[in-house]
C-alpha cells in the first residue's frame, strides 16, 4: 500500500461493536484497545455496544452513555462519511451477528462488515493457539471451552472448535455452552466417561461479566460447583479470552479484511 493509500485509509472510521458488559470485566475492553491502536495508529477507533440491557445498566447505576452501532454510524453520517468499518466483536456468527449487519439499512453510507472471532478455518486454528498461555501442560487434566451458546445455526461452531484444538492439544479437549448445546450435562457426561478427575474450564466469552460469574463459577448449579460435586478438581481461568492479545490480533485481521473491500 503506498502513503496516498495509506492517507485515504486514515479517512475510514472504524467502529468496533461489543456485546458489553456491566461487570468489572470492562477493563479487558480497555486492554483490546491497546492493541486497536498500535496495530492502527491514526485512524478512527469508536466503541459501540449492541446491549440495550447493559447501556440501560450503566447509565442508571453509573451514569455512563454508552451508544449503539445505529446511533454511531448516525453520528458517522452526519459527520459526512461515505464509508465505515462495522467490525463485530462476537465470537460466532450468530443472531447478533445478523442484527449488527442490519445496521446498513438505516443509513446513507456503505458499510464493511468485520467478520466476528471464528469465521474461517483459520480463525479456528489461530485462537487454538491463541489460547495455548491459558492451557496447563498437565496431560490428565481435562480442557473444557465454555461458551455462551446459541439457538442459531452456527452452534456447530463450538464442535469445530473443539475438533481443530484436539489435533494441538489432544482428545482432553471438550466444548460446552452455558445456554443451547453441548449443555452442562452432556459435556460432563462426556469428560466422566473419559475417567478425568482434573478439570480446567476457559472461559470462551469476549470478557468474564456476568455469565462468568454466575454461570461458571458462583451459582450453586454453576459448572464448577456441579463439577466439585461430582468429585472432580476444577480450576477456571479468571479472564475472557479479549484478555489474550493473540485474540485481538485476529480481529485486526478481519479489520484489514474489511478496510481492503473499501474502493480507494
Amino acid at each position: 500500500m503506498s502513503q496516498s493509500d495509506h492517507k485515504e485509509r486514515k479517512e475510514i472510521p472504524i467502529v468496533l461493536t461489543a456485546f458489553g458488559t456491566t461487570a468489572r470485566a470492562f477493563s479487558t475492553y480497555e486492554k483490546m484497545e491497546v492493541v486497536f491502536k498500535k496495530t492502527f495508529p491514526g485512524q478512527n477507533i469508536i466503541w459501540a455496544y449492541s446491549s440495550r440491557m447493559v447501556k440501560y445498566a450503566l447509565k442508571k447505576n453509573k451514569n455512563l452513555d454508552l451508544k449503539d452501532p445505529g446511533e454511531i454510524l448516525a453520528e458517522l453520517q452526519q459527520q459526512g462519511h461515505q464509508w465505515a468499518v462495522l467490525q463485530s466483536l462476537h465470537l460466532i456468527g450468530g443472531h447478533e451477528l445478523h442484527r449488527l449487519a442490519a445496521e446498513r439499512n438505516h443509513v446513507d453510507m456503505r458499510l464493511s462488515l468485520g467478520l466476528p472471532l471464528l469465521s474461517s478455518p483459520r480463525d479456528y486454528q489461530e485462537v487454538s493457539r491463541a489460547l495455548a498461555p491459558v492451557l496447563l501442560e498437565n496431560g490428565d487434566e481435562a480442557i473444557v471451552v465454555v461458551g455462551h451458546g446459541t439457538d442459531h445455526p452456527s452452534w456447530t461452531a463450538y464442535f469445530a472448535l473443539e475438533s481443530i484444538m484436539r489435533k494441538a492439544y489432544g482428545p482432553r479437549v471438550f466444548t460446552g455452552v452455558v445456554e443451547g448445546f453441548p449443555e452442562m450435562e452432556e459435556t460432563l457426561d462426556r469428560i466422566l466417561k473419559r475417567g478425568f478427575k482434573k478439570v480446567r474450564i476457559i472461559p470462551l466469552l469476549l470478557v468474564a461479566g456476568v455469565h462468568f460469574i454466575e454461570d461458571l463459577t458462583q451459582e450453586e448449579d454453576s459448572w464448577q460447583k456441579t463439577f466439585e460435586a461430582h468429585g472432580i478438581e476444577v480450576s477456571v481461568v479468571s479472564h475472557g479470552v479479549g484478555h489474550l492479545d493473540d485474540i485481538t490480533r485476529i480481529f485486526c485481521r478481519h479489520i484489514n479484511e474489511a478496510l481492503d473491500v473499501i474502493p480507494l
